[in-house]
C-alpha cells in the first residue's frame, strides 16, 4: 500500500497525527497505522469537554487483530469529538487523513509541533527504503 504523509501534518512516536488549525489541535492515526491494525471494527474516544494530560489515552480502536490504545500528544480540552467515525468505523480505515480525524483538542498552552516528527521524519521510520 502506498501511503499519504502531507507536509502540513506532524507526527507523534505512538502513530497519532497532528495538524494545527487556528489554535486547535485535530488528531488522527495514521494511515500506516491503520493498515497495520487491518479492519476496524469499533471506535471508542473521550467525551467532548474532557480534560487530559499529553500522553493519557483519548480512546480505542479496535480491529480484528487487535485493540490499540490512542494517546494525547499535547495536554488540553477535547473540544470536539468525530462522531462519524464512533457510528461509522469505515471512515477512520478508509481516509484516516479526512474524514476519519478523531477528536480536537485546544491545547493547555501554546503546542510546540516542533516536538513531533515532520511527515517526512515518519515516513523515514515507518517505511523501509
Amino acid at each position: 500500500m502506498s501511503y499519504q504523509f502531507p507536509d502540513n501534518l506532524n507526527y507523534a512516536d505512538t502513530h497519532e497525527y497532528v495538524l494545527e488549525e487556528n489554535g486547535l489541535l485535530k488528531i488522527g492515526v495514521s494511515e500506516f497505522a491503520i493498515d497495520q491494525l487491518g479492519d476496524i471494527v469499533f471506535v471508542e474516544l473521550a467525551d467532548q469537554g474532557a480534560t487530559l494530560e499529553k500522553g493519557e489515552t483519548f480512546g480505542t480502536i479496535e480491529s480484528v487483530k487487535a485493540v490499540e490504545e490512542v494517546y494525547l500528544p499535547f495536554s488540553g480540552e477535547i473540544v470536539s469529538v468525530n462522531e462519524s467515525v464512533i457510528e461509522n468505523p469505515e471512515l477512520l480505515q478508509n481516509d484516516p487523513i479526512g474524514e476519519g480525524w478523531l477528536v480536537i483538542l485546544k491545547p493547555e498552552l501554546k503546542a510546540s509541533i516542533a516536538d513531533l516528527m515532520t511527515s517526512e521524519e515518519y515516513q523515514s521510520k515507518v517505511v523501509p527504503k
